[in-house]
């Protein structure tokens, strides 16, 4: 199974005794439950379960990611600008239609 994030993947790759020094550091640098951080480790990817941002970040610094490396999803959408071009051509379409 495909996780939402590559917490799981990264401790796997860590020999065992950093892997077990770390599952026990981890919850408290994030402030969070023992359990709550393994529930982190396995929300499946199209999952609508997150974990809060602040705590992505955190990991990402601790693993030494880069911005986005933790994800195995990446989020997409629009430029700000393709939807104001659009919304002002629709408004232009609507003003042209009622004339």
């Amino acid at each position: 199974m495909t996780y939402k994030y590559k917490i799981e993947e990264f401790l796997e790759n860590l020999p065992v005794r950093q892997n077990r020094v770390l599952v026990n550091q981890i919850p408290e640098i994030l402030g969070v439950s023992y359990n709550t951080f393994r529930n982190y480790c396995k929300i499946p990817l199209k999952s609508k379960k997150d974990i809060p941002y602040e705590c992505v970040r955190k990991l990402e610094i601790l693993f030494g990611m880069s911005h986005g490396e933790l994800t195995n999803e990446q989020p997409v959408g629009k430029h700000y600008l393709e939807l104001v071009k659009k919304k002002v051509i629709i408004d232009q379409d609507e003003v042209y239609s009622r004339l």
